[in-house]
C-alpha cells in the first residue's frame, strides 16, 4: 500500500496568485502551488518571490516545477532551496534519468510526484515509479493527447478515449508495482460535478490515492467519492469480524472471502474520515 496520504482531495493554485495560497491550503487535503502551465513565463520571478514569501504547512503543499532540462526549473528549485517546502511535482517527466536533475538537490531531500503526461513518460512510467525519489505519479490527459498530437482527451460525452484510458491505467499499475501513490488526473469541465464524482469513484475503487482539482468547488466532490459509504463500513467491518481467528478461503453471506477480500475491506476502514 502507498505512503502518499496527501489526498484525496489536491488542489491546484497558480503561484502567482499568492493571495489564493491560504484559500486553497485551507479548502483542499494539500495544495498543488503551481509554477509550470499556470503561470505565464513573464510572470514566473515573481511567482517565485510569492513562493519564498509564503507560510503553508509544508506537509501539505506540493511545488509543481518546470520539466527536466529547462532554465525555469533551475530557477524553481532556487527558490524551493529558500522555502520549507520539500514536495515537488516535476512537470512533463518523461524518464527516469529526467528525475537526476531534482534529485540531485540532496541537501534538500526533495520527495518527486512525477507528472506523467507525455508518450514517452507513459512508456517510461515504470523506471519512472522505481527511482527512489519519487513517492507518487500523476498522469495528465491533456498534454498527453498534445503530444500524440490529438486533439481532445475526451468523447462529446465526456467519457475518456482509449488512449486516455490506457495511460490512465499504465501509470496507475506502475506505481502500485513500486508501492508508490496515484493521483488521478483533473476534471477540466468545471460545471461537471456529477462526472467528476462518477471519476473519483472509479478512482478510489481502482487503487488511485488522490484526485487533482483545478477549482475549489470540485474538492467536496472528490472527497465525497473517497468517503465510505455508511454500508461500505458496515460490510468492511462485518468481514474482517467474520474472519477473526478464521484461516483460508471461508464463506460468508454468500461471498467468498479470501485474503484480497479482507484486504478491500481493510482498505475501505482505512479511508474513513
Amino acid at each position: 500500500m502507498s505512503g502518499f496520504t496527501r489526498g484525496p482531495a489536491l488542489l491546484f493554485c497558480p503561484a502567482d496568485r499568492p493571495d489564493r495560497y491560504a484559500k486553497a491550503a485551507e479548502r483542499a487535503d494539500a495544495v498543488i502551488l503551481d509554477l509550470e502551465d499556470a503561470v505565464p513565463p513573464g510572470s514566473r520571478p515573481a511567482a517565485r518571490d510569492a513562493l519564498v514569501a509564503s507560510a503553508l504547512d509544508p506537509l501539505r503543499t506540493i511545488v509543481r516545477v518546470n520539466p527536466a532540462g529547462t532554465a525555469e526549473l533551475a530557477a524553481d528549485l532556487a527558490a524551493l532551496a529558500r522555502t520549507p517546502y520539500r514536495t515537488v511535482m516535476l512537470a512533463k517527466t518523461a524518464s527516469a534519468a529526467q528525475l537526476e536533475s531534482v534529485a540531485a538537490q540532496d541537501r534538500l531531500g526533495l520527495e518527486v510526484v512525477a507528472l506523467v503526461e507525455t508518450a514517452a513518460g507513459v512508456l517510461a512510467a515504470g523506471e519512472i515509479a522505481a527511482h527512489p525519489s519519487v513517492v507518487a505519479l500523476m498522469w495528465g490527459a491533456e498534454d498527453l493527447v498534445a503530444s500524440l498530437g490529438g486533439t481532445s482527451s475526451r468523447f462529446r460525452d465526456g467519457r475518456y478515449r482509449d488512449v486516455a484510458r490506457h495511460a490512465r491505467s499504465t501509470v496507475l499499475v506502475a506505481a502500485g508495482a513500486h508501492g508508490k501513490g496515484a493521483i488521478d488526473a483533473v476534471h477540466v469541465d468545471l460545471a461537471d460535478h456529477e462526472g467528476l464524482a462518477a471519476e473519483a469513484a472509479d478512482a478510489v475503487a481502482s487503487g488511485f490515492a488522490a484526485t487533482a482539482c483545478i477549482h475549489p468547488s470540485q474538492v467536496a466532490v472528490v472527497r465525497a467519492a473517497y468517503r465510505p459509504t455508511a454500508d461500505d463500513v458496515a460490510w468492511a467491518r462485518a468481514v474482517l469480524a467474520a474472519a477473526d481467528g478464521r484461516e483460508g478461503v471461508f464463506r460468508w453471506d454468500d461471498q467468498m472471502i479470501d485474503g484480497p477480500v479482507l484486504r478491500h475491506a481493510e482498505r475501505v476502514l482505512g479511508r474513513i474520515r
